[in-house]
């Protein structure tokens, strides 16, 4: 039986790694991460969570590091793991804040910018609503209860102490990113078609029609234009989005199993 200071020493070191892993999905993933929550709620989830998970991993056999060294590189690895599915989530909300400044770019009304405190920067009137219904999709759908039940599954087949870099997580972030480009370009194709569309009938009536200020009255038919579109195929938007949301979780556990 090991002495009191090395089973006690033992408990320490699984619980700063679980905490270390459960810390880096808080940090970053969408709601928990957000700038709106307080640090210190964050922190106190953090250690709720990892609490709760340590008895489970203290029953496993794990092994002890011999060194500062050995235990630093252990911690970078379930840091890796945390942050894998905190960003591999937040590059789908990206996705979203991409499609809103190509609308706004578009439709003229880039310059009416807004904080985002989910990213901390300003972005377009068009971005932040994408962002909020995204977000509304996001927590509908129960995706905050996906994260950490994701996050959980990462401890069955990955211990504490047992994460590390493998090939496979830079493909599904690669993959992520595509899938971000895409989703961005498919919830933007209504109103650029639209505004394209809106573009061409005002070049010809400013054809047909050299007397008519069209520099005036385009400003507002564009707005209204990007409006509408935007009512319409938000809902589409946010299906597309919430399966993504699905496939993005999937992917990332698949990259996470086979490190």
């Amino acid at each position: 039986m090991p002495w009191p200071t090395e089973f006690y020493a033992h408990q320490v070191i699984i619980f700063t790694l679980v905490l270390v892993r459960v810390s880096a999905l808080v940090m970053v993933a969408p709601i928990f991460g957000s700038s709106e929550v307080p640090t210190r709620i964050r922190g106190l989830l953090a250690v709720a969570l990892a609490l709760m998970i340590v008895p489970l991993e203290l029953q496993k056999e794990t092994s002890t590091p011999e060194n500062v060294v050995d235990y630093l590189v252990l911690v970078g690895a379930e840091t890796l793991v945390g942050l894998t599915l905190g960003l591999g989530i937040l590059v789908l909300f990206s996705g979203v804040q991409v499609a809103g400044q190509v609308i706004s770019q578009m439709s003229g009304l880039q310059l009416a910018d807004v904080f985002n405190p989910g990213f901390d920067s300003d972005v377009p009137v068009f971005s932040q609503l994408l962002y909020y219904v995204a977000m509304a999709v996001f927590v509908i759908i129960g995706g905050h209860r996906k994260v950490m039940e994701a996050l959980l599954d990462t401890f069955v087949w990955l211990p504490a102490g047992a994460g590390g870099f493998s090939r496979s997580i830079t493909d599904a972030m690669t993959g992520l990113l595509a899938q971000s480009f895409e989703l961005g370009v498919r919830a933007a194709a209504p109103a650029m078609v639209a505004l394209l569309l809106a573009t061409l009938v005002l070049g010809l009536i400013s054809r047909t029609l050299p007397q008519l200020n069209v520099m005036n009255i385009g400003f507002g038919i564009n707005t209204g234009v990007t409006l509408g579109t935007l009512c319409i195929s938000l809902g589409a938007g946010a299906w597309i989005f919430a399966d993504r949301l699905e496939g993005a979780i999937e992917l990332l556990l698949a990259a996470l199993r086979s490190a």
